[in-house]
């Protein structure tokens, strides 16, 4: 699975206004600049992201945007799916479990497809499950050991 720059970068512009958990407001130009995602493409994302709920803005002076709602409840699948839509492994899969003729002519899903529809199931209920909490948790330094000789 890969995902398109679009969504990463909607990823990552998300989880960076989460490490803030005052709810600040956050100017395209900070996000684009921290993160290193083109101003011009951010713009776009983040349009996207406020049209779909995870954000909303602000007008005027301090205006920009922040996120919609807490980290722990805003999910991988759900940003991921607003911004490329549900990910199909091979057309096929799209076909399992529904009487429709898949590319191959099978109905229901060839082989392959009904195998891989499996995939995108276990794929699809992770990312809903991780939430950008998670991925935010996993940032923190993990507990250094040391042992004296």
């Amino acid at each position: 699975m890969k995902l398109s720059k679009k969504a990463e970068y909607a990823l990552r512009a998300v989880v960076a206004m989460a490490r803030d958990s005052t709810g600040r407001t956050f100017s395209i130009q900070e996000i684009a600049t921290g993160e290193r995602i083109p101003l011009k493409f951010l713009e776009q994302i983040l349009l996207v992201l406020k049209n779909g709920g995870i954000l909303r803005s602000k007008r005027g002076v301090g205006g920009g945007y922040q996120l919609a709602r807490q980290p722990k409840r805003l999910s991988l699948g759900e940003l991921l799916e607003l911004i490329d839509g549900a990910a199909e492994p091979i057309p096929c899969s799209a076909c399992a479990d529904k009487k429709i003729e898949c590319e191959c002519g099978v109905v229901g899903a060839c082989a392959l497809g009904r195998t891989l529809a499996e995939l995108r199931d276990q794929v699809h209920d992770w990312l809903h499950q991780t939430t950008i909490a998670d991925v935010i948790e996993k940032e923190r330094p993990r507990d250094s050991m040391s042992f004296d000789i």
